[in-house]
């Protein structure tokens, strides 16, 4: 919309895709291993925050939700590293966790780049297997350019909550997909909600299964492939090439 209104170009939004046409293999020792490995009980319900620790990703907002849902079962889990913009974000939120009274499990020393070789020894784990180690995904940024932490949610099949950033707002709602969401307050409603969801897994199931298929409709490989087919014909088309001068004519044959 902005380079129509400003420079009379109509664009294409690509958004963010994964390989939705392949879910996600689950080793459930690895899980356990991990879960075992921060110190969680079986019946610990774990909230991931899978985010850098930077401002605009309103972690806050992810303790606040601990706090309320008010037992020691829920325990918050941060998966990525703090410093892209200092470090007084991440002591605000060590010390809102101490005011706070809830454990926050730092856990960015042992976790691995899922794209790269997979970790060779039993302290270090993927992303992925952080992904599949979580019961609940908290995502209350305040801004996003997109929202890569909303599709892995999703291709992982957990539970979501956003915080109703302008992208999610303009192109990713429309699509339907069922979450828990809030408007910049962590409401009561909000709270009430993620705990009947936690607590009942036919309906957890229910949404993913639903998130899922619409992330295979409109962000998987196959849709990409789709938008690109239907772009890179326009972008050759002969009007649209540069126009070379013949050489011969140039001197004079």
């Amino acid at each position: 919309m902005e380079l129509s209104r400003r420079r009379g170009i109509n664009a294409t939004l690509i958004p963010n895709m994964l390989d939705f046409e392949n879910p996600p293999i689950v080793s459930k020792d690895r899980v356990n291993a991990f879960r075992r490995s921060i110190g969680l009980k079986p019946d610990d319900v774990m909230f991931l925050q899978p985010t850098r620790i930077v401002q605009r990703k309103g972690i806050e907002f992810a303790l606040e939700l601990i706090k309320a849902l008010n037992h020691e079962k829920y325990k918050l889990v941060i998966s990525h590293e703090a410093g892209d913009e200092g470090f007084e974000y991440v002591e605000s939120i060590k010390q809102l966790a101490g005011r706070y009274g809830i454990q926050v499990l730092f856990v960015d020393n042992m976790v691995d780049d899922p794209f790269a070789r997979p970790p060779d020894k039993n302290d270090r784990f993927s992303l992925w297997e952080v992904y599949q180690a979580a019961d609940f995904m908290t995502y209350p940024s305040l801004y996003e350019g997109f929202g890569n932490a909303f599709l892995e949610a999703i291709y992982f099949n957990k539970p979501l909550l956003v915080n109703r950033y302008k992208i999610f707002i303009d192109d990713i709602e429309p699509k339907g997909f069922e979450l828990v969401t809030m408007d910049g307050v962590l409401t009561s409603d909000v709270v009430k909600k993620i705990q009947n969801i936690v607590n009942d897994k036919q309906r957890q199931q229910t949404m993913v299964d639903k998130n899922y298929r619409l992330a295979l409709k409109h962000y998987s490989y196959s849709s990409l492939r789709k938008q690109l087919a239907s772009i890179m014909p326009r972008l050759f088309r002969p009007d649209r090439l540069p126009h070379r001068e013949d050489p011969l004519s140039a001197i004079g044959c």
